[in-house]
Order: C-alpha cells, then sequence, then structure tokens
C-alpha cells in the first residue's frame, strides 16, 4: 500500500552544497583547468534551477539578486570554455576527414583554432582577477542562501512550478521540431536542464521512473549541446553559405559538420517525443498518486 505523504528532497541543504562545491573547485588552482570550468558551470545550473522552482516562495529581491549572480558566473567561465572547445571539435574533424583540412591549411581562421598557444600571461591574468570575482560572487550568494528561510515550503507549489517547467519545455519542443534553428534548440537545450536538475528534488515520489526519467533527459540534453557546440563551430569559422564564396573543401567540411548534427537530433527527436509530445503531461509521465509534504 502507498503511503499517503513523501517527503521530498530538501533544497537548501543541495543548493548550499552546489555552492560550497564550486567554491572547493575553484580554489584547487589559480587559474581552474577545462574539468572544473565544466563542473562548475554544471553546479551554477542546477543552483539556478532549484532557485526557479523556490522563486514563488522566496523574497523576490534576494532571489533574482542570486539567479543573476549565479548567472554571470557562468557567462564568465563559458567564455573560458569556448575555445578548447572548438579546438577538440575542430581536431575530431580533421582526424576523421584529413584530405579536406589539407587543402584548408591556408585558411587562417582553421589555423587558428588548431594551434593551442600557451596562456599569455595578460589572459592568465585576466582569469585570475574574473577568478577572485566569481569566488566573491560565490561567498555573497552562499551567504543569502545561508539565512534565506526555506523550512516551510509548500511541497504543492513546488509541484506546480515542475508542471509549469515541464510545460515550457513541451512548448519549445514543439516549436523546434516545426523550426529546427540553432537558437531555438539551444534555448530547448537550456530548459530541458531546468526541468532535468529541478526533478531531482522529487525523486522521492517514483525513485525507478525519475531516476530512468532524469537519464533520459541527460542524453538529450548531451545530444542537443553537442549540436550547439557544432553550431558554433561553424559561426566561429564565419560561414555562409553562397554560391562560389568558398572553396569546394569549405563548403565540404561544413556539410560534414551538418551531417554530425544530423545524427544529433536523429538521436534527440525519438527521445523527445515519448517525454514531451501534444497531450502528454508530467502526471502521465512518471505516474504520481501520492499526495506530498516537505
Amino acid at each position: 500500500m502507498e503511503p499517503d505523504f513523501i517527503r521530498l528532497k530538501e533544497i537548501k541543504p543541495a543548493l548550499a552544497g552546489f555552492i560550497s562545491a564550486s567554491q572547493a573547485m575553484l580554489k584547487r588552482d589559480t587559474v581552474p583547468d577545462d574539468r572544473a570550468i565544466h563542473d562548475v558551470r554544471v553546479l551554477m545550473k542546477k543552483s539556478r534551477a532549484a532557485l526557479k522552482l523556490v522563486a514563488p516562495q522566496l523574497d523576490k529581491e534576494y532571489l533574482t539578486r542570486d539567479i543573476v549572480a549565479l548567472r554571470e558566473v557562468g557567462r564568465k567561465m563559458c567564455a573560458w570554455r569556448e575555445t578548447s572547445v572548438l579546438r577538440r571539435n575542430l581536431k575530431e574533424l580533421k582526424k576523421e576527414y584529413p584530405e579536406i583540412f589539407f587543402q584548408l591549411a591556408t585558411n587562417e581562421k582553421i589555423s587558428s583554432l588548431l594551434k593551442k598557444t600557451p596562456a599569455i600571461k595578460e589572459t592568465e591574468e585576466v582569469m585570475k582577477a574574473e577568478s577572485v570575482m566569481i569566488n566573491e560572487l560565490l561567498r555573497k550568494t552562499a551567504f543569502r542562501i545561508r539565512f534565506q528561510s526555506m523550512n516551510k515550503l509548500d511541497a504543492k507549489l513546488l509541484m506546480t512550478e515542475l508542471e509549469l517547467t515541464y510545460a515550457v519545455v513541451a512548448d519549445i519542443y514543439i516549436s523546434c521540431r516545426n523550426n529546427p534553428k540553432p537558437d531555438k534548440l539551444h534555448e530547448f537545450r537550456k530548459k530541458t536542464k531546468d526541468f532535468l536538475y529541478q526533478l531531482y528534488f522529487f525523486r522521492p515520489l517514483n525513485p525507478t521512473a525519475i531516476k530512468t526519467l532524469e537519464k533520459k533527459l541527460d542524453n538529450l540534453s548531451q545530444n542537443l549541446g553537442r549540436y550547439n557546440d557544432l553550431s558554433q563551430l561553424i559561426r566561429s569559422l564565419d560561414y555562409e553559405y553562397s554560391a562560389n564564396k568558398y572553396i569546394p573543401a569549405m563548403d565540404e567540411l561544413v556539410i560534414r559538420i551538418r551531417e554530425k548534427q544530423d545524427e544529433y537530433l536523429s538521436k534527440v527527436w525519438p527521445a523527445a517525443y515519448k517525454i514531451f509530445c501534444p497531450g502528454q503531461n508530467l502526471v502521465k509521465v512518471l505516474r504520481w498518486s501520492c499526495k506530498y509534504y516537505l
């Protein structure tokens, strides 16, 4: 027999943990490596998703300040990550299609992206200064969250917010399916991650179903992320097709990139349909049937 009440995962300790883990990773080195940058950015996304979940039940001024601060941390670190991701993707393409890159040997943009130069002193100094700013943003946010009361959160309101997040993602999915533009797909990925990270707090409702859904959403967002990384690569090459504008090798390179994007989207659509298809709702997806409290 199912219990009448199930306790959801506590949000405040999780938030505090995300921020303290980020601070610890950033303290390891003066300039964080690619892995630390990636992990901290993930923790920032989890933190913002959690704050959005409790938004209707907290002081709006403090909440907005925290979300803005955490978004700023992610924004600063995104710039650190971008070049290394572009280089990695381009190197993988070069390994797969050496004949194309042989013909593009004189392309300055490609050569510049492929060339990994040691971080110059000025760049290191900028990253050090930004690291100090990031740590200060995290310190102040952690302090505010520490004194933010979350002991009397209404579980029904939390569930309502989760359902609203689901509805937003479902709407973007339908929009993307009808008009799959890179910017829309990027937004689809961001909102999918919000839903994924909010869903974590509801695991006690149906652990098996929710963990299964989390795995599907994670795979979905990863494929969308790979698609987006390749879109960024095309943009970094300043490529915009026009007849006879580029040598054939450049057109072929972009076609190969598009083929890889098609492969990623071919994995996204069937999975997304099962979760966000028209007429679907969160109750049906997760088979909820209990009353809940925190």
